[in-house]
Parts: structure tokens; C-alpha cells; sequence
């Protein structure tokens, strides 16, 4: 079939032609928009999932239905080796342009506090707080969000931006995504300020997204936090969204599937979102006609294969080092020995001594190379003395192809 009509795009974060079993996460979040532009109480969000499964394209389409409601939005994606204030100062430098307040002297008060947070953290040095700016023109404003705590800053600015977007009857969202990276001084502030913003009733609210270990972090920092956001899991696709997210577009393409390669896509795919748009340029491209058939995607499987084997997997794989990836290949394996049926769970979550067992290590030797991994993002670990991988089938590619 014509390639340069193949409606299907795996890419990271790129949106699906059809944004299939989301509709309850867009409904919600329309409902959240509404309460918190009149004054409701309502808390902030964190999705939480794998990846491959559309946290990133989520974000952006919440993102999108707040830009249609009026409201200030900013995004930033956050870093291991980053501080919060800069990208954050960046993404509410945007929201606040976005709102469009009618007093220029209020908006330019608020963007000189969001200069004077973003400088902060250069110090004392002149020339670094200089460059710091970020492209705001207005006049830094002098003590206020610069104090140095990233708590007190954060609650004072989030506070005069809140100030700022209820002036005006508009809300600002900021969206974080990659949550879990964010420095432990960062997420207690996040926490603080969200909290603070809660209780004052100010129409700003978070948005972020991150691993499923996310809750715990939060957890970890603040113990309020499990009370303070809305937590929503996003999972792989249902047999009917994983269908409808094959079937629309190729429709618009005068394009359609038959009954059995629908059940051989989903077979193949498990409904992961970015798997099935994978698979569905593949068998596009190789399939001669219309209607798609079983196979047709039995044919293209070995291509679609490939390409999660070199930009899926393989990309990831190579971030690690030997002694890593001798690690990531014991958890393929114990997650298999661990399974009742010898079938490995899609996630490969595994008990780290089992991992020790299957290398013969004691598991206190294998600490560097689980951290490192960790701190990676290749694996996560969701409870004590468990781990998993970050990517679902890591493990299946581990032992079939790395």
C-alpha cells in the first residue's frame, strides 16, 4: 500500500492519528479546568505508566484543552542533573504571556518575580544571573521568590501567579513531565506549593507525568502528597481502543482490517500504544491491498520487530554497561523462573535476590550496577527488594535478540 499515505506514527511523544482509550482522562481533566476557573477546590495530577504508553502524548493533548479553555500553560521536562528553576521559570514565562493579563504593571510584577527564581540559583555571581534570564525583559524584583529555600520561592511564586491568572478569571496549568527525576529539594517544593495553592484556592495546578514509582517519590517527600494529587495509571490499550486506534485512521485512508488482523495485531502488539503504531507502519507499508489481513501482519511482523529492536529497545540497551546489562539479562530471566506458566510478565517486576541468585552474586555486590540502572530509568523499583523494567517485553527482547 502507498507508504506516503500510512496514516500510523511510532515516535517519541509523537500523538497517534487516533487518541484511542483516553477519553476518561480528557473527560476528567475537563472537569477539573472548570472547577479550578470558578474557584472550586480540586487537586493536581500525575499520570503514571510504563513507557510506550502515551504519558507523553496524554500531557500534551491535557495541555491542548487547557490552551482552548484561556488558561496560561507552560511545559518542561524534568532532568536528574537539573534544578526545577530554570525550566520551571521558563514554562511560566509562557503561561503568563498565554493569559494575556489587560495591566501590564501586574503581568511585568509577576514575570520580574519569575526572573528574580530563575537568577537565584546563579548565587551571588553577577555575570551568571545575567545570563540566567529567561528572555524576560521586565525588572528582577528584589526579595521575593529569591531567598535561596526552593520551598519558600516556590510557594511565593506559584502564589503571585496564581494571583495573576485569578485576576484575569483564567487558570495556569504546568506540565512535568519525567516527573520522577525531579532532585529531592524539588519535589518536597512542589509538593509545598501545590499544597498551599490548594488551600488558598488559586487556579494553578500541576499536571506531571512519570514511571510508576512515582506515588512513592511524592510519598517519600511529603506525606500529604497521596491526598494532594489525583493519581491516574495509563495502561496499555483495551481490545476495542487498541482496534479503534488501527481502525480510524485507516479508514481515512479509504483502508480497512479484517477480524483476524485485528486479533493478530493485538496478539502481536499486547495493545501497548507505541507498539501498535509500530506494527501498524509496518504492515502498512508491506501490505498489497486493502482489506489487511492476518497475513499481512504475519508478514510484516519480522520488520515491525526490528524496528522496536533498534529504536524501542535497542537504544536503551546500549545506554547500559556490561556489568548492566549482564544485570537487565538475570531480570529477563528470573522474571521467567518467577512465572507460574513460564510466561514472563510484560513489566519483568522480580525480586532483587532472585536477580543475585540467577548471576550467583551475593546482592549487595550487584548495588552499583541496580543503582546506575535506576538512575537511568531502564528499571524501577515499585516496592522493597522488587524491581522492573521501565519499558514492557524489555525482557522478551533481552532474551531473544540483545
Amino acid at each position: 500500500m502507498d507508504p506516503i499515505r500510512n496514516p500510523y506514527a511510532p515516535g517519541a511523544g509523537q500523538r497517534p492519528p487516533e487518541l484511542a482509550g483516553r477519553d476518561e482522562q480528557l473527560t476528567a481533566f475537563d472537569v477539573v479546568l472548570e472547577r479550578v476557573a470558578r474557584g472550586r477546590p480540586e487537586r493536581s495530577l500525575v499520570l503514571t505508566g510504563l513507557r510506550g504508553v502515551g504519558k507523553t502524548v496524554l500531557l500534551n493533548a491535557l495541555r491542548s484543552a487547557a490552551v482552548r479553555k484561556g488558561w496560561g500553560t507552560g511545559k518542561l521536562e524534568a532532568r536528574p542533573d537539573q534544578s526545577l528553576r530554570r525550566p520551571l521559570s521558563s514554562a511560566l514565562h509562557q503561561a503568563v504571556r498565554e493569559l494575556g493579563h489587560p495591566e501590564p504593571a501586574e503581568a511585568d510584577y509577576v514575570l520580574g518575580v519569575i526572573r528574580s527564581f530563575a537568577q537565584r540559583e546563579a548565587g551571588t555571581d553577577a555575570k551568571l544571573r545575567d545570563k540566567w534570564s529567561p528572555g524576560i525583559n521586565a525588572p528582577v524584583v528584589r526579595g521575593r521568590a529569591d531567598s535561596g529555600d526552593v520551598e519558600i520561592d516556590l510557594v511565593e511564586l506559584l502564589t503571585d501567579v496564581g494571583g495573576l491568572a485569578a485576576d484575569v478569571g483564567k487558570g495556569v496549568a504546568v506540565f512535568i513531565d519525567e516527573m520522577q527525576d525531579l532532585g529531592a529539594d524539588d519535589v518536597s517544593a512542589l509538593c509545598a506549593a501545590c499544597h498551599e495553592l490548594s488551600q488558598n484556592g488559586l487556579p494553578v495546578i500541576v499536571v506531571g507525568a512519570g514511571l510508576p514509582h512515582l506515588p512513592a517519590v511524592l510519598s517519600a517527600s511529603k506525606s500529604y502528597s497521596e491526598r494532594l494529587f489525583s493519581y491516574q495509571r495509563i495502561d496499555r490499550l483495551s481490545r476495542e481502543a487498541a482496534d479503534r486506534a488501527l481502525v480510524a485512521p485507516a479508514a481515512e485512508e479509504d483502508a480497512e482490517f479484517t477480524a483476524d488482523a485485528l486479533a493478530a495485531m493485538y496478539d502481536a502488539t499486547r495493545g501497548y500504544p507505541y507498539f501498535i503504531q509500530a506494527y501498524g507502519r509496518s504492515v502498512w507499508d508491506l501490505a498489497p491491498r486493502t482489506p489487511i489481513t492476518g497475513d499481512d501482519v504475519a508478514v510484516a511482523g519480522p520488520e515491525a520487530e526490528t524496528e522496536l529492536a533498534v529504536g524501542f529497545f535497542g537504544s536503551r540497551y546500549e545506554r547500559a554497561t556490561p556489568a548492566e546489562r549482564d544485570y537487565l539479562r538475570a531480570m529477563a530471566d528470573a522474571a521467567v523462573a518467577a512465572s507460574d506458566d513460564g510466561v514472563e510478565d510484560p513489566v519483568g517486576s522480580v525480586a532483587t535476590a532472585d536477580v543475585a541468585a540467577v548471576l550467583g552474586k551475593k546482592p549487595q555486590s550487584l548495588s552499583p550496577a541496580r543503582d546506575s540502572l535506576l538512575k537511568k530509568g531502564l528499571i524501577y523499583s515499585g516496592e522493597r527488594g522488587r524491581i522492573a523494567f521501565t519499558v514492557p517485553h524489555f525482557g522478551r527482547y533481552l532474551r531473544t535478540q540483545a
